[in-house]
């Protein structure tokens, strides 16, 4: 059964489209004004390449006493991994070329530790370059499968709802959902990581689920309400599937919420990410995939109308 928290909704999502398509247009000039002016994306050590630091510890350590240690030190942006096991407990750290060359990377690691943890013997047990190479290509193959998937879903939509248009408005909804996200990153000067790379990908997998969700109520609705226009029907099948669409949403933002402010500094970006990208993802759903169909049958229509009225004009000349 079916939960449902309003009932009898009439919103008129259709009359109100274009201040919405306006909205996702000055977000996304504003992803590329960030974009141009930083020069693109702030990269993390995965597509960037770094120096990585791998230290052992004789007693086990608190991550979160690492990070507050390096933190308050002053050597830059690193990133922290703990492989601590039953017979050692050590810590891999990374950081950007950029940020610190390799040999003072080492001693300024091993002067913060002696100083932070004189209980503690830390030993560096190696030292070495990290190359991008395979992050690069990591990225490559998630978007060779991003691309593939939008075959996919624009030839299932095509077949299910026997019109192309369908799956082109839910890939260009994904792309809208992802390149928003994308763009809030680089205002913020976050940084790209294989892990929000994961979010992307999950936030596509979201956004296209409840797109297909709507766009089969509209289908079902073209069915059964065959006298009234088709924006009316778009409105209906919106209004009808809103609960269930807040609902399930819901659900998906407060776990993100949750990793948000209480996941650890490991989690922060990328439960940043789904935050964002599942408000996105609804937004997408209800003002731009939707109207994106009803835009396209106004433009069928009207290019109808134009055939028609060149066809009698030019009967009525050769009359």
């Amino acid at each position: 059964m079916e939960i449902k928290f309003l009932h009898n909704t009439n919103f008129d999502f259709i009359g109100i489209r274009k201040p919405f398509f306006a909205i996702s247009a000055l977000l996304i000039i504003a992803g590329i004004v960030s974009l141009i002016v930083r020069g693109g994306p702030n990269y993390g050590i995965d597509f960037s390449g770094g120096t990585l630091l791998q230290v052992a510890f004789d007693k086990p350590v608190a991550m979160n006493q690492v990070r507050a240690a390096f933190a308050s030190s002053g050597i830059g942006n690193i990133e922290l991994q703990s492989t601590q096991g039953s017979q050692h407990n050590s810590i891999i750290l990374r950081t950007k070329i950029s940020d610190i060359s390799q040999d003072e990377f080492a001693a300024k690691v091993s002067g913060v530790l002696k100083q932070q943890f004189p209980e503690r013997t830390a030993t560096i047990e190696r030292t070495e370059f990290v190359g991008p190479s395979v992050g690069k290509h990591l990225v490559k193959q998630a978007m060779f499968a991003l691309f593939f998937s939008f075959i996919g879903i624009i030839i299932y939509v095509a077949f299910r709802f026997h019109s192309g248009i369908w799956g082109v408005a839910g890939v260009l909804g994904i792309m809208h959902d992802v390149f928003i996200v994308f763009g809030i990153f680089s205002l913020f000067n976050m940084e790209i990581t294989l892990t929000i790379i994961a979010a992307f990908l999950t936030i596509a997998g979201f956004s296209i689920n409840d797109t297909i969700v709507l766009f089969d109520r509209i289908r079902e609705n073209m069915k059964l309400i065959v006298k009234e226009g088709f924006g009316s029907i778009i409105n209906k099948s919106i209004n009808q599937t809103l609960s269930r669409t807040i609902i399930t949403s819901l659900t998906v933002f407060i776990v993100s919420l949750i990793l948000f402010f209480m996941g650890g500094e490991v989690l922060h970006d990328f439960a940043f990410a789904m935050v964002v990208g599942t408000i996105v993802g609804v937004y997408s759903s209800i003002f731009v995939c939707s109207p994106l169909i009803f835009e396209w049958e106004l433009y069928k229509k009207r290019k109808s109308s134009s055939a028609a009225a060149a066809k009698s004009s030019k009967y009525i000349r050769t009359v």
